[in-house]
């Protein structure tokens, strides 16, 4: 089995080679590998969790697929082990679009006779890899709030396996501000309704008669 590159070889942005076509000669990068990240999406996805924690990165730089998938892993790993299957929601935000290619020089004894050197450079294809830029999200962990320090220790343990250093993040989680947002609109809503059930309308009926009898009089 082919040794593993080191991610050295792989750290910076280059021009992202993604084009895939159904017709293969169409296709600009022929014979793309699989994507080794098994899920996007773990643990409970139904249900509505309070706090979010999420892994930021802190630099310009491309992460392959493999080590992606050792970080979920990891961060499945040790949530499950307290919380569960269903105490939890893990959501791996980006999907591995470049292609990563190697040029293989051939080594030994006459390998000058059939290697073509740079001649022919472009390589083929071996891994997936996340372009990802400082800033971006590459983790989300959606946790209660007694659950807070789990996350975290999750997260931390998933930043070992990735090839760069990365920032935790704590906010309120987006299932929490639409449960607010919902209980706004009902409170909003209730106090129209008894707003409008305070205040006695007059009838139209009534106001016209009472135009018509004040036009009478000031005739008179």
């Amino acid at each position: 089995m082919a040794r593993l590159r080191k991610f050295v070889a792989y750290r910076s942005l280059d021009r992202p080679n993604t084009r895939k076509s159904k017709y293969r000669k169409k296709s600009f990068v022929r014979g793309a590998p699989t994507c080794k990240i098994v899920k996007f999406h773990t643990g409970n996805l139904v249900a509505n969790f309070s706090e979010r924690f999420d892994l930021v990165v802190t630099k310009n730089l491309q992460i392959r697929d493999n080590a992606i998938e050792s970080a979920r892993l990891a961060a499945s790993r040790t949530l499950e082990e307290t919380l569960g299957k269903n105490g939890y929601k893990l959501h791996i935000r980006p999907y591995p679009h470049h292609i990563v290619r190697e040029h293989a020089l051939a080594a030994g004894a006459g390998a000058d006779r059939f290697s073509s050197g740079m001649a022919h450079a472009f390589g083929k294809p071996t891994a997936n890899a996340v372009q990802m830029k400082k800033g971006k999200i590459l983790i989300s962990v959606h946790v209660n709030k007694k659950h807070i320090n789990r996350a975290r220790l999750a997260l931390t343990k998933s930043n070992t396996k990735l090839p760069c250093k990365c920032n935790i993040v704590h906010s309120v989680s987006s299932d929490n501000k639409q449960k607010k947002d919902a209980q706004k609109e009902v409170v909003t809503k209730a106090k129209k309704a008894d707003n409008s059930e305070q205040k006695e309308p007059e009838t139209p009926m009534e106001n016209k008669s009472e135009k018509i009898a004040e036009n009478n009089n000031t005739e008179q």
